[in-house]
């Protein structure tokens, strides 16, 4: 079959899927756009950047927004089609930045393919879900539905659709649900695994931890409260006065993935410095930015407790991976995590919002660790049975595209 992807950050969800479907025989090629400078598994071509937006009124600028970089991936599908006779059998693309909207009017005979990765809605998910910073009101909930135009017309123009959770297939509307098959990316658990051997230095330090060391790890894409940081930063004075040896890793850059930036602060780090940072020892909280993903697995590994929260809202990789190398996970009670972990069993749930409650929940943790030696042997257990790369999720995957293909 002849396979095309499409994702402006390819290879995005498809770091496994594309090379595999290659190896498979199959011709894959990846539409993203000019500016994209990932490495790829497999050929790429490119699209021209999205010309700047302008247009008003701003509460549903998105649509005009996605559309045109829709616009920009047909244009590149015309040129693919019309100069070189590129006909795709299947068309895989994520629906979140409109690259599929208009796939269909240049190639009507292939398969469409979408990644839905989550609909957005103004009640029960993440718009409404902290009222510290929520913006409750009329506009807030006309911009909310207006950024789920182009999710809806995407699904609707699918012939299938794929999300990595429960929770996630969830959020879209019951008439469009029987689209989705649910099917998480998977977790190389060959990769992120146990290693007594690891170690892992704070760059510009000597100080370096291993295994059983009193290590707090905390992991986000951007230190922000959609996942949690200002719950966790108000629980650290407690834990670190508590254990006086821990240590705490913090991974994440000080720009915003979602949610907006803070009205007082440069950052949402300096927001969460400045109101408890009197109250720790900053020897050793050590924010370390973006790491490699080396690192990032050696993190993980000498990690006593690993602190995982978010909104209701896309699960991260992160948490799968911390479960992998057989962490202990303290998480939020929430419902992406709900899915996952089972309080007691392999791992902790404490409510988002209760920072007295996280302040013990960690500090027990840390103070005993092995009383939960039997979580981490379970959260381990739960990647392999569920979430494992090469054994669940990849073979479902590759016969999730290889289906619509022959159906066509």
């Amino acid at each position: 079959m002849k396979i095309l992807f499409v994702h402006q950050n390819f290879p995005g969800q498809f770091p496994r899927l594309a090379p595999a479907l290659q190896a498979r025989g199959h011709q894959v090629l990846a539409l993203t756009v000019e500016t994209n400078t990932r490495p790829s598994p497999v050929r790429v071509v490119k699209y021209r950047k999205p010309d700047a937006v302008t247009i008003e009124p701003r509460l549903t600028r998105m649509y005009a927004e996605v559309s045109e970089r829709g616009l920009r991936a047909a244009f590149a599908a015309r040129t693919l089609r019309e100069r070189y006779g590129y006909v795709p059998d299947v068309i895989f693309g994520h629906s979140g930045w409109g690259e599929t909207l208009y796939l269909k009017e240049v190639w009507p005979e292939a398969k469409l393919l979408v990644y839905a990765e989550l609909m957005y809605r103004t009640t029960g998910l993440d718009t409404d879900f902290d009222p510290e910073f929520a913006r409750p009101g009329l506009e807030s909930r006309i911009s909310t539905t207006a950024r789920s135009a182009h999710l809806i017309q995407a699904m609707v123009q699918a012939d299938a659709a794929l999300s990595p959770t429960a929770f996630q297939a969830g959020t879209f509307p019951p008439e469009l649900r029987a689209k989705i098959t649910v099917c998480h990316d998977g977790i190389d658990t060959e990769r992120v695994k146990p290693d007594p051997a690891a170690r892992f230095t704070v760059p510009g330090t000597t100080l370096t931890f291993r295994p059983g060391d009193e290590v707090l790890t905390f992991v986000s894409r951007s230190l922000e409260p959609y996942r949690g940081f200002h719950t966790f930063m108000r629980a650290l004075p407690a834990v670190m006065e508590a254990r006086p040896a821990a240590q705490v890793l913090i991974v994440g850059e000080e720009g915003q993935s979602y949610g907006g930036a803070p009205k007082d602060a440069e950052s949402w780090k300096q927001k969460m410095l400045a109101e408890v940072g009197d109250r720790l020892d900053l020897s050793r909280v050590h924010f370390l930015g973006r790491v490699s993903y080396n690192d990032f697995v050696s993190i993980l590994q000498v990690g006593r407790v690993h602190a995982y929260l978010t909104y209701p809202f896309v699960l991260s990789w992160s948490l799968m991976e911390s479960m992998a190398a057989q962490a202990l996970v303290v998480a939020s009670d929430t419902a992406p995590l709900r899915e996952v972990i089972t309080d007691g069993v392999n791992g902790r749930l404490v409510d988002f919002f209760d920072v007295a409650g996280w302040s013990a929940a960690l500090t027990e943790a840390l103070a005993d660790p092995a009383r939960y030696d039997p979580l981490r042997v379970a959260a381990r257990a739960t990647i392999l049975e569920k979430y494992d790369l090469q054994t669940i999720c990849l073979p479902r995957l590759v016969e999730f595209v290889e289906a619509a293909g022959r159906a066509g």
